[in-house]
């Protein structure tokens, strides 16, 4: 059994949301769970696995511009700045916290 972590953070790689589901479950469905937490913002990047058009319709109906890029099996597929996409490395980021501060919490060495 193993579990994923969606997580939200502000544009300084400091997390905001951190919601735990199960790993079986598709990404675009863990974005439900967040969702109603989300903070204002102008625009939310995300990865291909968020691609769906309900989120981005909840998005843009919030005043949120999605950033996502388009998953591989989309005929027609959506544009988005890959300017802005770039920033996405913070979330990578906070993710490599994360297992960092787990390993100090755990005394892994």
């Amino acid at each position: 059994m193993n579990s994923k972590l969606h997580a939200v953070c502000d544009q300084a790689g400091r997390p905001i949301i951190l919601k735990l589901s199960a790993g079986q479950v598709s990404d675009h469905k863990g974005a439900a769970m967040v969702l109603d937490e989300l903070p204002n913002a102008t625009h939310l990047i995300a990865d291909r696995g968020y691609d769906s058009a309900w989120f981005r319709q909840a998005l843009t109906d919030r005043g949120i511009a999605p950033c996502i890029p388009s998953s591989r099996s989309r005929k027609v597929p959506f544009p988005y700045d890959k300017a802005i996409y770039r920033q996405r490395h913070r979330v990578e980021n906070l993710f490599a916290k994360l297992k960092d501060w787990r390993r100090i919490a755990t005394r892994y060495d």
